[in-house]
This record gives structure tokens, sequence and C-alpha cells, in this order.
């Protein structure tokens, strides 16, 4: 039985001040909650890192979360997308590569749910 499908987005040669700031992460959050029609709940967290660190970011979804870890240093990002119920797979490299600057994007996609 599927109980979701959940996406890991491994975005590379990103930008490293955008990996840094909280409002282009927002911007990206905020693109995909849009695109997949999401439903936040409350306010999404974001947690910056003193220099040379990056961001972590969570938003609560009532389809599951959305959550991203940035690592300038390495101009690396590592996106999650959890949603309870299928939903169409967005073009994540192209939102990277907008929203983060990055040149590659590797995007796994696994389907969550109960083993017999």
């Amino acid at each position: 039985m599927t109980t979701g499908q959940e996406w890991l987005v491994d975005a590379s040669g990103c930008v490293p001040e955008r990996l840094k700031d909280a409002a282009a992460l927002a911007a990206l959050f905020e693109e995909l909650v849009v695109l997949m029609d999401l439903k936040v709940v409350g306010q999404p967290q974001w947690h910056v890192f003193p220099e040379p660190g990056g961001v972590t970011g969570l938003a609560l979804l009532a389809e599951s979360h959305l959550a991203i870890h940035t690592f300038p240093e390495h101009g690396f990002a590592a996106l999650n997308v959890y949603c309870c119920r299928t939903r169409a797979r967005p073009d994540f490299d192209a939102l990277a590569a907008k929203h983060l600057g990055a040149t590659s994007c590797r995007v796994r996609e696994l389907s969550r749910g109960v083993e017999a």
C-alpha cells in the first residue's frame, strides 16, 4: 500500500550566496507549494548558521513536509519533499537552477508505504 511519495534532491554547483539567504530559499519553498498545490501549516522555520555555514529550513505541510539543508562551502543543497498523496513531479532541475543557481541536480523519487 502506497502512503506517499518522496523526492530527495541533491543540487550541486549552487551559488554560495543564495545558499546563505533564507529569503531565496523561502522563494523556492513558495514556488514548490504553488506548483504542487500544497498546504503549509503554520510558518516555515529557518535556521541560519554563522559563517561559513548555510541554512536549514522546514515547512510543515498538511501533506507532510518540505526541508532543505544548504552547504555554501560546497555549493550544495539537499532538498526533501514528502507528500502523502501522489503528485506530479515538478521540474526540480529548473527550480534548483532558478533559485539556487545549481548547475546539476540529482533527483531520487521514492514510493513510501506499508509492506504486507
